[in-house]
């Protein structure tokens, strides 16, 4: 904003330009109302290469405030087998009952390394929460989703749907105070950031500030802050390659019940969270599935579910 309105005094001073701008960031639109140029004699505006010149700096300027939503869609698509699901022998279901429900139920699910090898229930169901608005299809092990059905974006207060590894384990906590757990842990610290800027080449990384050279991002999430909810927590490998706008910084952390639901993260109790994290083992190659139970009970079959 602050170099548009240069530009635009600059533009005020030049001759007898006309420069009056009304710039506006509504949601998805920028609105860009004015003239660049001089008056003839008879009042009509003569663009000059000058003021052209001087228009499309401004365009560049302000198109970084609609980078999202110009993006490209991935191509969406389900895959008809899921490949990983052959060496899992650890498997975490979250179901809802709709699209849009906010509570869900967590199951834990283990077998015998072999993709014929029968699944078998670990321990109960326990309750957790996922976003806001639901869920909607992420970037994953399945694919990035089907027409017709919603698609998750960045900013929409909904969980990622599909099926997803486990990344590292994060907590407030020292390496030492969480020797049960067996995948990677890294301790939350006052430098650890969540990025969710889009336009940051650290989009969908959780990185420790201090480390940066050149922070190049205007939106992040100080993880330290955030308190209790990351308390502990396990990063969800939903969107990998960072396509822009598509959803960033999914975890599987602690419920605070002072909340309806999350951003787009899947929520339990402490204690059954720590279950779950003692439970997962590497060598396993656990997987997470996330989706309404009509959809998991269709995909079933073809993905080898329990």
């Amino acid at each position: 904003m602050f170099a548009a309105c240069v530009i635009g005094e600059v533009l005020s001073h030049h001759g007898n330009g006309l420069a009056c701008w009304t710039m506006q960031n509504e949601g998805d639109k920028i609105e860009i109302r004015g003239a660049l140029g001089d008056l003839d004699p008879y009042g009509r505006l003569q663009r000059n290469r000058l003021s052209t010149v001087l228009l499309v700096l401004i365009l560049v300027e302000f198109s970084g405030w609609n980078t999202v939503g110009s993006l490209a869609a991935p191509p969406l698509r389900l895959r008809v087998t899921i490949p990983e699901m052959a060496s899992c022998q650890q498997l975490v279901t979250v179901t809802t009952t709709t699209w849009v429900d906010v509570n869900s139920t967590v199951r834990l699910f283990e077998r015998s390394a072999g993709l014929g090898s029968n699944w078998r229930r670990s321990g109960n169901p326990f309750p957790a929460v996922i976003g806001q608005r639901g869920l909607a299809w992420g970037i994953g092990l399945h694919g990035s989703g089907e027409p017709g059905e919603p698609s998750k974006r960045e900013g929409d207060k909904k969980a990622p749907a599909g099926v997803f590894r486990f990344g590292d384990v994060f907590g407030t906590a020292r390496p030492e105070q969480v020797r049960f757990l067996r995948l990677p842990y890294r301790q939350v610290t006052p430098t650890t950031e969540a990025i969710d800027d889009p336009r940051s080449k650290y989009y969908n990384q959780v990185v420790d500030r201090t480390t940066i050279t050149h922070p190049n991002w205007a939106s992040s999430e100080s993880m330290l802050r955030v308190g209790g909810r990351y308390r502990l927590g396990v990063i969800i490998l939903h969107n990998v390659q960072a396509d822009r706008g598509f959803g960033s910084c999914i975890f599987f952390h602690v419920w605070d019940p002072h909340f309806a639901g999350t951003t787009g993260c899947t929520a339990t109790s402490y204690d059954h969270l720590v279950h779950l994290l003692g439970w997962l083992e590497p060598g396993k190659n656990p997987l997470i599935v996330q989706l309404p139970i009509n959809e998991y009970l269709r995909l079933k079959p073809q993905w080898g579910l329990p």
